[in-house]
């Protein structure tokens, strides 16, 4: 018996320094890890603009427009000076995996603004999307969502939703405030499967 316990003790001892051996490997030292372009390829082309740091709130300006993902914050610097913080999300889409998916289809995106400085001009004359195609589309607010003031002053805040009929594929939303130069821009996907 007690020579059998050994054996079993031997082999158990031997696991135990195979398994460490193993998992010294795994070390989360970050030069152990391949990096995510070296795994999956670099940036697809069409979001080449786009920071990499895409969770930070970016500074859009006439000298320097903002491009992010749908879902960033944006801090529009407004001709003046004023600023405002500005989020887009969306699109939502209907009918995501029906049997039949159209080339077009209704699109619907959440604007919010906050935390301006001082008084910024909205209008949805100012807001348009284009698809990779370079078609613009002009938006429209979706109806019983309400419209946004026509002037946002400090201390106020203002969210409403906006729609088009748009192609499937990429695209860009863009905001020129007082109808001036865009000054920021989120990226997005329209998807309907």
């Amino acid at each position: 018996m007690t020579r059998s316990r050994s054996a079993v003790l031997a082999v158990a001892a031997a696991g135990a320094a195979v398994l460490a051996g193993a998992l010294v490997g795994c070390s989360s030292s970050p030069h152990a890890q391949p990096k995510a372009e070296d795994t999956y390829g670099g940036m697809p082309s069409y979001l080449a603009g786009i920071s990499s740091t895409t969770d930070e709130v970016l500074d859009g300006t006439e000298a320097r427009p903002a491009l992010t993902s749908e879902g960033d914050a944006v801090r529009v610097h407004l001709h003046g000076g004023a600023t405002v913080l500005a989020t887009v999300t969306g699109p939502v889409v209907p009918g995501e995996g029906l049997p039949y998916q159209g080339e077009t289809t209704t699109c619907t995106w959440t604007v919010s603004l906050r935390d301006a400085s001082g008084s910024v001009p909205v209008s949805l004359t100012d807001l348009t999307t284009t698809d990779q195609l370079g078609n613009a589309y002009r938006l429209s607010p979706v109806p019983g969502k309400g419209t946004p003031p026509s002037v946002l002053r400090p201390g106020q805040r203002t969210t409403f939703e906006v729609r088009t009929v748009m192609k499937v594929g990429e695209g860009v939303l863009r905001w020129a405030p007082g109808g001036g130069k865009t000054l920021a821009e989120w990226d997005f996907e329209v998807e309907n499967d």
